[in-house]
C-alpha cells in the first residue's frame, strides 16, 4: 500500500487543542469491524461494550516533563532542550535548539543554576548527548523545571500537566502520553472492574517517534522507531486467564496494541517479559493478540492510523474518519475516541 492511501482531508479547526474539563464526557464512536457499521455515544458509554470476563489493557507510562528552557552559558542566549533517552550516569540522547549553536562543548543553564548540562556530542541522527550536572534527585527536578513536550499540532499551553497522564500512569519514562488513556476516570475504571473486567497494564514507554511523519510512499520501506516495552508476570497471568476462558483482550491505545503483538508468544499465550520493540503493523498484518481497540482518532498518513486499519479494515476506518470530520469530532491527543469490537 502506498502512504498517501491514508490520507483524509481535516479542517485545522477539528484538532482539538485542549482537553474536556471532564476526561470520559468526549465522544465515542464505536464501530463494529465486522461490518463496519457505526454508533455515535459518548466516552463513559464505554462500560455497555465490555463484558465480564473480557480484560482491559492499559499502558502505564508516565510523560516525563522532559521540555526544558534555559540559557547557553556564559553568552546568555536562549536554549531549549528535549530528553528522549535515558544512557545513564546523567546523560541523555536529546534534541536541542538551536541546533546551530549547541555542539560538543557547549554549556547550558536550567533554573538559576539547579540544573546545568554540557553537550558532548552529536548523534548521527542530529540529535545530541547531553551530560546533566545536579545535586538530589534528577526527576525531582524535572518535576520543578521541566515542561510537558505537547505534540506540534498542540498550540495551547496546557494549564494542567496532569491532564496530559492518564489517572493511572505510574512508571516514568515517556515523551508523550499514550492518548487513548487520557479519557478514563478513576470512576469510571471502577465501575469497569466492579462489571467483573479485569484490568491489567503493561509499559510501553512513548517515544517521540510515535509523531514522526511516514517519508516513504511505499509503507512497506518505512523503519519504526524503537520503543521499551514490558509485561509483568501478574499482567500475563491476568491475560492467559482470559484467553483460557474465552474473554476478549480490548486494548486501550496503540501502544497497549503494540506491546501485546510484540510479546506475545506465537501461539497467543503470554510470560513475563520485556524488550525493544520496531514492530509496524499496517493492512496485512495478522493479530496473535488483540480482539478489540479503543483508540484516539490519528494523524493523516501516519503509522497509527495504518494500525487501526489492519485491524478494522482499511475501507472500514477511511470511511469511518469521514464520518468522524462530518461530524465535527475532535481530532489527536486531547480529542474524541472510537472503540472498534
Amino acid at each position: 500500500m502506498k502512504t498517501s492511501d491514508f490520507y483524509y482531508d481535516l479542517p485545522p479547526e477539528l484538532i482539538a487543542q485542549t482537553p474536556l474539563a471532564q476526561r470520559d464526557a468526549s465522544r465515542l464512536m464505536v464501530m463494529n469491524r465486522a461490518d463496519g457499521a457505526l454508533a455515535h455515544q459518548r466516552f463513559s458509554d464505554v462500560i455497555d461494550y465490555l463484558q465480564p470476563g473480557d480484560c482491559l489493557v492499559m499502558n502505564d507510562s508516565r510523560v516525563l516533563p522532559a521540555r526544558l528552557l534555559g540559557h547557553r552559558v556564559p553568552s546568555g542566549g536562549a536554549a531549549e532542550v528535549l530528553l528522549l533517552t535515558d544512557k545513564g550516569d546523567g546523560l541523555w540522547e536529546c534534541l536541542v535548539k538551536p541546533g546551530r549553536k549547541l555542539h560538543a562543548g557547549a554549556e547550558l543553564s536550567f533554573g538559576d543554576g539547579l540544573l546545568t548540562a554540557t553537550v558532548e556530542q552529536e548523534a548521527e541522527s542530529g540529535n545530541r548527548l547531553v551530560r546533566f550536572h545536579y545535586e538530589g534527585i534528577f526527576l525531582e527536578i524535572l518535576e520543578q523545571l521541566g515542561k510537558m513536550p505537547l505534540p506540534p499540532y498542540i498550540k495551547e499551553e496546557l494549564a494542567d500537566g496532569e491532564r496530559y497522564q492518564t489517572v493511572y500512569s505510574r512508571v516514568v519514562g515517556s515523551a508523550a502520553a499514550p492518548t487513548a488513556g487520557l479519557h478514563f476516570t478513576k470512576e469510571l475504571l471502577e465501575k469497569i472492574a466492579a462489571k467483573g473486567v479485569r484490568l491489567a497494564y503493561v509499559t510501553l514507554h512513548v517515544g517521540l517517534g510515535t509523531f514522526r511523519p511516514v517519508k516513504v510512499e511505499d509503507v512497506t520501506e518505512h523503519h519504526m522507531h524503537a520503543e521499551f516495552c514490558m509485561i509483568s508476570a501478574q499482567t500475563a497471568e491476568l491475560l492467559n486467564e482470559t484467553r483460557k476462558n474465552g474473554g476478549r483482550i480490548v486494548c486501550v491505545g496503540t501502544t497497549s496494541c503494540r506491546t501485546l503483538e510484540s510479546l506475545a508468544n506465537d501461539d497467543g499465550s503470554f510470560t513475563e517479559r520485556s524488550a525493544w520493540t520496531e514492530i509496524f503493523i499496517y493492512p496485512g498484518y495478522r493479530f496473535k493478540a488483540m480482539d478489540a481497540l479503543i483508540t484516539n482518532f490519528h494523524l493523516p498518513e501516519s503509522t497509527l492510523i495504518m494500525l487501526v486499519s489492519a485491524f478494522a479494515g482499511y475501507d472500514n476506518v477511511m470511511r469511518a474518519y469521514r464520518e468522524a470530520v462530518k461530524e465535527r469530532y475532535r481530532f489527536f491527543s486531547f480529542g474524541d475516541a472510537m472503540l472498534i469490537v
